[in-house]
């Protein structure tokens, strides 16, 4: 079976309640839940999270919340395979028998049915991956980065590269905390997830990673622009 786990625990320092604050008229986490029920994949939507308020949210939109995530899963440097190896036991002492996981991430209003039925097919036709994830490309080419010290002096990161054309760079993703799938046995081996995936790429211009105040801002911004309720 498909099993889709969100990982949302409740506390957010940069956007206090990020998980359950109001986006575009519903809780932020519900569009993660209805991309889900809407992918048509899964025999179970199971949402991770320590927060009460959490639970009884995502459960009004149709998400199992068969545990409470313990307190020593739910600080910032647990990592996300981790959390999801933690779900897939407590599923699995429920008697679920799942093949394939999806993290499904909390704050992904711009996320796609298709990208989520995409990222599986991507990860079923490639036999050496054990994790299919969403990515895009840098907007610039990080061969050609420049770091600034306190006094507003720049410098390259690698002046090896100040003088070649853009065009001749090699682009580079960057993983879009949308959708990642895996192996169950790959996230019960806390295998790499970025060193054993393959990526799934997404168009840059309906990506946004929500951590501050201003991806909040621009998230709304494009989904008001691009009547996302109105997209396939």
């Amino acid at each position: 079976m498909n099993l889709c786990i969100i990982p949302a625990r409740g506390s957010s320092k940069r956007i206090p309640h990020k998980n359950i604050r109001h986006f575009r008229g519903k809780p932020m986490i519900a569009y993660a839940i209805e991309a889900a029920k809407s992918s048509n994949l899964f025999r179970s939507i199971i949402v991770s999270t320590d927060d009460r308020e959490i639970a009884t949210i995502s459960k009004s939109y149709g998400a199992e919340i068969p545990f409470i995530r313990p307190d020593e899963l739910a600080h910032d440097y647990v990592g996300t395979v981790e959390v999801i190896a933690h779900a897939i036991n407590e599923c699995e002492s429920n008697g679920m028998k799942p093949e394939i996981v999806c993290c499904l991430y909390p704050c992904v209003p711009l996320v796609r049915p298709k990208d989520i039925r995409g990222a599986l097919l991507l990860l079923q036709s490639n036999a050496i991956a054990d994790y299919a994830f969403a990515v895009t490309e840098f907007p610039s080419k990080i061969q050609r980065g420049l770091k600034r010290q306190l006094n507003g002096k720049m410098s390259s990161f690698y002046p090896e590269n100040e003088k070649m054309r853009t065009q001749d760079l090699e682009p580079a993703y960057y993983d879009v905390g949308q959708v990642c799938w895996g192996y169950r046995d790959s996230w019960l081996k806390n295998i790499s997830i970025h060193n054993n995936g393959v990526g799934y790429v997404i168009p840059s211009w309906r990506v946004v990673d929500i951590d501050t105040p201003d991806d909040w801002a621009r998230a709304e911004i494009i989904f008001r622009l691009l009547e996302f309720k109105e997209l396939p």
